[in-house]
């Protein structure tokens, strides 16, 4: 199985994985509950960490409970341990086996917090650092950048929200997740002609806001590990705080803009970046106003609540990445340098 093959396998696993885990998410939202929990003390790396940026604000923005992104070289290199008291101690991990992010949860259960694994490992050292597991039930997933892995993650933590705003509104938006990918996939062809153009470049950035701030680190990570572009995420509003002086007439800038609640300043920005500064734009959107800036516009399907965006608009940062690997001669199944799974200390 290709990287090509998962990617296209994403709207069956997120199929299977609300019907065969809605019941351990609402398990985990009553131990949350019964825990009075306060905050999320959220430990993770790579792939996993920009799921951890999509949880910050689904479960910020819909249950009002504050995440906290760890540090986990305190646990290990420094010995200087947070108080932890009041948390819910979460590790994301796609493989478990981290020792610094498994050191993270055994920590959090050694001062009495509860705990929780996000991963596609249920049998696995984090596992069993942990009180409560979602098995994400992604499957074997061959390729060495991770795509199926990423989009159940974000299914999972976005079943938890639902699990724990008791909305039943939210699990029937959460069941169109599927189809919309696959519409978005319908574009394959299309993606794939797009990327040729951008077979020479060799630095871009990458753009989003809100929910989304996790897919522009994703999409760069993407971009990354498999076609070697220096990619450089920023929030749009960070972005302009100094880093759009770097950018002059053809420079690429990707953007994921769906409608929504900051979907304005992202517009604004766009604007601003094709008009003034005349910048290659590739936009990942649902507005007709932003793909009409775009050098290279990929739609999004209509109606997809905000929140969710982010698990179909990936999709869309997958397919390009993969197809503009080839189109630079580089293998998608053989990234160099890095590995399936990555222990860190």
């Amino acid at each position: 199985m290709t990287l090509h093959d998962e990617i296209f396998e994403q709207p069956q696993r997120l199929r299977d994985l609300l019907v065969h885990q809605r019941d351990a998410a609402h398990h985990i939202a009553q131990a949350i509950e019964a825990q009075q929990v306060r905050y999320v003390f959220l430990a993770a790396r790579g792939t996993s960490d920009n799921a951890g940026r999509y949880a910050n604000y689904v479960w910020g923005a819909r249950n009002h409970l504050p995440l906290a992104l760890a540090t986990p070289s305190l646990f290990t290199f420094y010995g200087q341990i947070p108080r932890l008291e009041g948390a819910l101690v979460m590790g994301v991990s796609q493989s478990g086996q981290s020792p610094d992010i498994v050191s993270v949860l055994e920590e959090g259960r050694r001062q009495g917090c509860l705990t929780l694994a996000v991963t596609n490992a249920p049998v696995s050292p984090l596992a069993q650092a942990a009180d409560l597991v979602l098995d994400i039930q992604a499957g074997a997933e061959k390729a060495v950048a991770a795509t199926k892995t990423y989009t159940t993650e974000l299914m999972g933590l976005a079943m938890i929200s639902a699990a724990l705003s008791g909305e039943a509104q939210a699990w029937q938006e959460l069941a169109q997740v599927p189809g919309w990918i696959e519409t978005l996939l319908k574009q394959d062809a299309e993606i794939e002609r797009m990327a040729q153009r951008y077979r020479y470049m060799t630095q871009c950035v990458v753009l989003g806001r809100g929910f989304n701030y996790a897919t522009a680190f994703e999409w760069a990570l993407k971009m990354k590990e498999l076609t070697y572009v220096v990619a450089e995420p920023y929030s749009s509003a960070d972005f302009q705080h100094g880093p759009i002086a770097m950018v002059e007439g053809g420079f690429p800038v990707l953007a994921v803009a769906p409608r929504g609640r900051v979907f304005d300043s992202m517009l604004e920005m766009l604007t601003r970046l094709r008009r003034e500064h005349a910048a290659e734009l590739v936009v990942v959107s649902d507005d007709e106003q932003a793909l009409a800036l775009a050098q290279s516009p990929i739609q999004l399907p209509a109606g997809i609540p905000e929140w969710l965006t982010p698990i179909v608009a990936i999709v869309a940062g997958q397919l390009f990445a993969a197809h503009l690997t080839r189109a630079k001669g580089y293998d998608t199944e053989k990234p160099r340098s890095i590995s399936k799974v990555t222990e860190t200390h």
